[in-house]
């Protein structure tokens, strides 16, 4: 099951020996910047290159002496976990000098270092650019001054830069995440959900101020992912008049039965006259007009601290991977570049054009050309924007349209996190599109029994922080109620399906589909968004549920490991969930840096246990104290989780013990990520704007008939871009038997985590990113109005 080596390119030609690499982190810290650091260093030295820390940034660089020293494998260790940045981060004058980069420049002579890896913002990227332009001079000038040999401009005569951008904010063009987001948005989330709790007590209301001086990211995704009733962002100021539109907006809400209110504030956020918006004048206006009781709360610092989140470790690892890569294969008429993530996939693009265009947003906002602001912070930033307006502020019934279509949305398979969020912005999509919106209890089972009623808006009030399915869920299919099922939608005269689940949806899907034949109320549009832990649904790289599970495992292992600190070497083996999909063993052993992953998908023998065994014995005559390793639940069905942890118990005796742990449902339950419910929120809406498409195509003579492959979708994540896809189209790409995809993604993350555990393994580059140029983001149609 494992995929095939043909049309594979290694990097084994990309020697690293001979060049020497130093990393440094610059700016504000951002979590995962440590992964990030920790990633270039054991790449780097696994390409025999030699790779140096700059401590304190380029104050260190500036300074020299101990603030540059080689690195270890070992240093990295047990770093992964750990918030910040452990070199440490220093903003810098003396570096804006040319002074200062001459003395920077003779320290990296000094020590051969002729290639560069930068974590940082926006400024410390545009310092990296000019002392690469200026690198010749300096060398010239140092031979001039007689600090070092005129051998060395020759030998030391290019200066290669990449980078990887560490923001919180991201604010940062070219790139749909930088590295910090994430994790600034799960300490947002959580202040936000544990403060929701006390303003119901209380029916209070509470103005939220999160980082963001010149970007709103943070504000709009938090407020799209909690519900808030108002968000403010620099990018787009509120119209003159806004006030009375909030104030009448929290009083309906409060009208409609709502005990609280919440208004998200970027600390940046301006009125049209670029005048400061700040949460005191909004607590004051709140106050007066409507006499609630208001709070103010300032997240502040607490958003840049605190332990990465899974997303956050795993694309720095990723784009540290691809940072040496990047470096391997630069000439010198390479310009500079930035590794960064599009949609699913690495790319990289030349520093100074994603440098201007950052600078172009502010330019833009400055000259209070702010809708051309928000398009050039690109798709990912103005679907947010769409996506808050159309589920947030209702339309008077009056501005509705009326399409007299009724459709129906359910949860099939088992529960996961982020399907509630995908329910409320289907129900609320569908009632902007002027549909009648039927909710259906239990899936097919509910469906067949009659368990269907109309929902509206406000009774979808809440539930993006929720857990679980509230609207219930089954593995029922339909197959065998088929008949009951058509008598239900020929009952509720429904012309269209939504259906949010896992790898039973897909299969429901292929049995409805079937029936059509000799089921004319099955002829209507029908699509599916994928949802479950295990994301194991072809068609599709990412699922529903997936992430928050992935941070389940993560903030486990964590604390596991933890659990060891001070005692004996221990290895913990660890059982996931996932069926036969190893996607969650694989993932969370990346973002938990794990030695070992046994899955399903790659087949393993004893011969493999016993080299993993050898290699952490090995390990552990060294520094390393703790070893990790998990297990899939189906990955082979004699080799348990009992079988290895008793053989890892007998081989290592005397050097390490062992102990195991089944994580179980944990991984299903708890609150959303703030990723589960944007990618759940946004994916939903697409698929209703599908759906209003089709009804619209399908209509004819006074009835809604389809019956073509294509009017039957999953609804999936592909690489960069959500995808429509028929159904029957993905039969061919199915393991029906083992319920997982034939090919999966991210089968060519694994060699990453054998690399940084410090196996010899191959590692494919044939994906890895390719210099790219930045696209201007151009007015999409409204069909893919809401991709990620």
């Amino acid at each position: 099951m494992a995929q095939p080596d043909s049309k594979k390119i290694f990097f084994e030609n990309l020697s690293g020996a001979g060049k020497a690499i130093a990393v440094l982190t610059s700016g504000g810290d951002a979590q995962g910047m440590n992964a990030a650091v920790r990633a270039v260093v054991r790449m780097g030295l696994y390409v025999g290159a030699k790779v140096y820390f700059i401590h304190e940034g380029y104050q260190g660089m500036v300074d020299g002496g101990e603030n540059i020293r080689e690195a270890t494998w070992e240093s990295v260790s047990s770093m992964l976990q750990v918030g910040g940045t452990v070199i440490g981060s220093a903003r810098c004058k003396e570096f804006r000098s040319h002074e200062g980069r001459l003395k920077a420049a003779h320290n990296l002579v000094q020590r051969g270092i002729t290639n560069l890896c930068v974590i940082g913002g926006d400024g410390s990227l545009t310092g990296a650019n000019l002392f690469r332009e200026e690198w010749s001079g300096l060398l010239a000038e140092l031979v001039e001054q007689g600090l070092i040999e005129a051998d060395a401009v020759q030998k030391y005569s290019a200066l290669h830069i990449v980078g990887m951008v560490g923001s919180i904010d991201n604010d940062f063009c070219g790139t749909d995440m930088t590295i910090g987001t994430d994790s600034a948005l799960h300490r947002i989330i959580e202040v936000v959900d544990a403060i929701m709790t006390t303003a119901q007590s209380h029916q209070r209301t509470f103005v939220l101020e999160v980082m963001g001086r010149h970007c709103g990211y943070l504000a709009l995704v938090s407020a799209l992912a909690c519900g808030a009733d108002w968000v403010l962002i620099p990018e787009m100021p509120p119209e003159d008049g806004w006030e009375d539109k909030m104030c009448q907006k929290l009083s309906a809400n409060r009208a409609g039965m709502k005990r609280l209110n919440i208004i998200i504030v970027a600390e940046g956020a301006i009125d049209h006259n670029n005048k400061p918006i700040t949460t005191e004048y909004i607590k004051n206006l709140v106050v007066k007009c409507l006499g609630f009781d208001t709070r103010v709360t300032i997240l502040g610092h607490v958003q840049r601290g605190g332990t990465p989140s899974a997303f956050d470790r795993i694309l720095a690892s990723r784009m540290g991977v691809e940072a040496v890569l990047a470096l391997l294969e630069t000439t010198a008429n390479t310009p500079a570049c930035v590794v960064s993530l599009c949609g699913n996939q690495s790319v990289r693009l030349p520093l100074m054009e994603c440098v201007q265009m950052t600078q172009e947003v502010q330019k833009a906002m400055d000259e209070k050309r702010f809708e051309e602001a928000v398009k050039l912070r690109g798709r990912s930033f103005e679907n947010n924007l769409k996506t808050y307006k159309l589920l947030a502020h209702r339309k008077p019934e009056s501005e509705l349209p009326t399409s007299n279509f009724n459709v129906a949305v359910l949860n099939v398979g088992a529960p996961a996190a982020g399907m509630n969020a995908a329910v409320r912005s289907a129900v609320r999509v569908g009632i902007s599109e002027g549909h009648k919106m039927f909710a259906v209890s239990d899936g097919f089972e509910g469906f067949y029994k009659g368990q269907i009623k109309e929902i509206k808006w406000a009774d979808v009030g809440g539930w993006t922080g929720q857990g679980g399915s509230l609207l219930g869920t089954k593995r029922t299919l339909p197959a065998k109620h088929v008949e009951k099922i058509a008598e239900q939608m020929r009952k509720h005269n429904i012309n269209a399906l939504l259906i949010i689940g896992g790898f039973e949806a897909f299969l429901s899907l292929l049995e409805l589909l079937t029936a059509r034949g000799k089921y004319d109320e099955l002829c209507v549009p029908m699509v599916m968004v994928p949802a479950t832990v295990s994301n194991n649904v072809p068609g599709s790289d990412l699922s529903i549920g997936a992430d928050t599970a992935l941070n389940a495992i993560t903030t486990t292992c964590d604390r596991i490991k933890q659990s060891a600190s001070g005692t004996k070497r221990r290895v913990f083996i660890i059982e996931t969930m996932g069926g036969y999909c190893g996607y969650l063993a694989s993932v969370g052993g990346l973002a938990a840096g794990a030695d070992a992953a046994y899955i399903y998908e790659e087949p393993f023998d004893i011969r493999d246990l016993q080299a993993n065994v050898e290699h952490l014995t090995e390990k552990m005559k060294t520094s390393i104290q703790r070893g990790l390793v998990l297990r899939n639940e189906n990955c082979n069905e004699n080799y348990t989780t009992d079988f290895i942890y008793q053989l890892y118990s007998e081989e290592g005796r005397g050097v390490f013990d062992s102990r195991k742990n089944v994580l179980g449902h944990m991984q299903q339950g708890g609150a959303p990520s703030p990723f589960d419910r944007n990618f759940g929120t946004k994916i939903s809406a697409k698929a209703m704007q599908w759906i209003s498409k089709k009804l619209v195509e399908t209509f004819r003579q006074g009835r809604v008939f389809a019956n073509t492959e294509d009017s039957c979708c999953l609804l999936g994540m592909r690489r960069r871009a959500l995808v429509f896809q028929p159904v029957v189209q993905l039969k061919e790409e199915t393991d029906f038997v083992h319920r997982i995809p034939k090919e999966q993604w991210w089968l060519k993350l694994r060699p990453l985590m054998k690399i940084l555990a410090k196996y010899k393994t191959s590692y494919d580059v044939s994906d890895s990113g390719q210099l790219e140029h930045v696209v201007r983001n151009r007015p999409k149609e409204s069909d893919a109005s809401v991709a990620m």
